[in-house]
């Protein structure tokens, strides 16, 4: 039931050549009106969400829903303008929030269940009441609403957003999701699946392909393939905010400290980064040290990587470091920062202006100098620069399978077809860097993935063709160099290539493969 089904929400995968919400109001269905009257009714449509008559929590969630969908957008960066122009209060915001994510990663699942129940095809349900009931399905059947209160709102939410005639037609299907609870549900997919891995796709709401490579995955860094069910269910957990405290700027205790009085929850330390404070609640920008960037929201496994490469054993001087792809600029403050205890300054380069001067934002509370940002293809560096930084991060641009849990709309914009695409460019960044760090520097390779063709593929390859033009590349064991940083030492820590997991570090499944040169 997953194939196609959970992309149906992309006019890009449709295929049919027509705009999203192009149908009429009667069902739900889509009918064959003009082009004319489309464009009015998705007129009307916005009119109707600029004039809400519905609670604005569930209200934001379909606009969300409607700009992931028509425009591509990431839900991440438009929910937070709505929630605060709503002025929604934090229960309210925490709802449409929660309402809004898990609906998104869950889209698969939604989609299967509701498929039982309508009378036809769903690329024959219109997009915003497709949207629509898969919020109402996701209030009976993921979070703690009441049935009657979900199917009610959901109905009231489709007649000012759809009309009446797709109202009746929301309550009738969710009245028939409501006939049976979760674990019913999920025993339907299990019964009707042809094989293990269908099953596993609809249920824990992932496409095919991404099952199937997370298998290899964790085959190629000898994990049990019993570890793959809890590791798409820890994708499709609500994840936890870190904070980093940079170095120098920031203590981790100090951080915990304010972070309690700004949200009156208690953090807790980090298992794999000792920058790290975990939070239990509350908004991160109410912290006066992240509003400074003296800290700043970032994963633990984004930490460590960039940690590993601070720390990784270099020969020779320790002056110059480089970040060849440094947008947002989490890691490359987080870099700066710790090179500049050690007397040394990062150049960090982005290719794309405006991820450039997000760069330039993130670190803009260390001392003057101590970074400098350039806008570069990092493909050109190697050529432009040879040998002359100690040590470079290359956070290459991937496929984002290993964070999931924050991007939850990136598992139905990806295809095959992408990650293939993205080694090439992979490799072409690695073989830069590698050209651009001096003998006896260090390279660290990273990635947000733990798709074999982004990581060990990679580095073997790379590394197969520069020994084969006379140069000397050695592998570190990234393993020891992790387990002398972190607090408690990652799973994968006995491997001379780190691959961390969501479901047994909590944190996104980052690569990192440390490369010296050798002289």
């Amino acid at each position: 039931m997953t194939g196609h089904a959970e992309r149906r929400g992309s006019a890009r995968h449709r295929g049919d050549g027509r705009s999203p919400g192009s149908g009429n109001r009667s069902g739900g269905h889509r009918g064959r009106r003009g082009d004319a009257h489309r464009r009015n009714r998705r007129g009307d449509d916005r009119r109707r969400f600029r004039e809400p008559k519905v609670d604005d929590a569930r209200l934001i969630s379909l606009q969300v829903l409607t700009k992931v969908r028509e425009d591509d957008a990431y839900a991440n960066l438009v929910l937070p303008g709505l929630l605060d122009r709503a002025g929604l209060g934090r229960r309210d915001a925490g709802f449409a929030t929660t309402l809004t994510y898990g609906t998104l990663r869950l889209q698969g699942r939604y989609n299967a269940i509701i498929a039982h129940c309508v009378d036809r095809p769903l690329r024959q349900v219109d997009d915003v009441v497709l949207d629509i009931l898969r919020l109402g399905a996701h209030q009976l059947l993921g979070m703690r609403v009441p049935s009657h209160a979900a199917v009610s709102s959901t109905v009231d939410l489709a007649a000012c957003a759809a009309g009446r005639g797709a109202a009746t037609f929301v309550n009738a299907v969710l009245r028939r999701v409501s006939e049976r609870d979760l674990d019913g549900w999920l025993a339907v997919l299990r019964a009707e699946a042809p094989d293990a891995t269908t099953a596993l796709a609809a249920i824990e709401s992932h496409p095919i392909w991404v099952v199937k490579a997370m298998r290899q995955a964790l085959l190629a860094n000898n994990r049990s393939e019993d570890e793959l069910g809890p590791l798409l269910q820890a994708d499709n957990a609500e994840p936890e905010v870190v904070l980093c405290a940079r170095p120098g700027m920031a203590s981790p205790e100090g951080l915990a400290k304010e972070a309690e009085a700004a949200t009156r929850r208690e953090p807790r330390p980090g298992n794999l980064s000792p920058c790290a404070v975990v939070l239990t609640g509350g908004d991160p920008g109410r912290i006066r040290a992240v509003r400074e960037a003296r800290a700043g929201v970032e994963d633990e496994g984004s930490q460590l990587v960039a940690l590993m490469l601070a720390d990784a054993p270099i020969e020779g001087r320790d002056e110059r470091w480089l970040d060849l792809c440094a947008g947002p600029g989490g890691k490359a403050a987080l870099l700066g920062a710790r090179a500049v205890q050690r007397g040394a300054r990062l150049v960090a380069n982005e290719v794309a202006p405006h991820r450039a001067r997000l760069v330039e934002a993130s670190v803009h509370a260390l001392p003057p100098g101590a970074v400098e940002v350039t806008c570069n293809d990092g493909r050109v560096v190697g050529r432009d620069e040879p040998g002359r930084y100690d040590r470079i991060l290359v956070d290459a641009p991937c496929s984002g399978l290993g964070s999931l849990r924050r991007r939850p709309e990136a598992r139905w914009r990806r295809e095959p077809k992408d990650v293939t695409e993205l080694a090439a460019l992979q490799r072409e960044l690695l073989a830069s860097a590698l050209a651009a760090v001096r003998p006896g520097g260090v390279v660290a390779y990273t990635t947000c993935s733990p798709h074999v063709l982004e990581t060990e593929y990679v580095v073997r390859d790379v590394i197969k063709r520069l020994q084969g033009d006379g140069g000397r590349i050695e592998i570190l064991h990234a393993g020891d160099v992790a387990t002398r940083i972190a607090p408690h030492p990652p799973a994968g820590a006995d491997r001379e290539m780190l691959q961390l997991w969501p479901h047994l570090e909590c944190a996104d499944a980052m690569f990192c493969a440390l490369l010296r040169r050798i002289s």
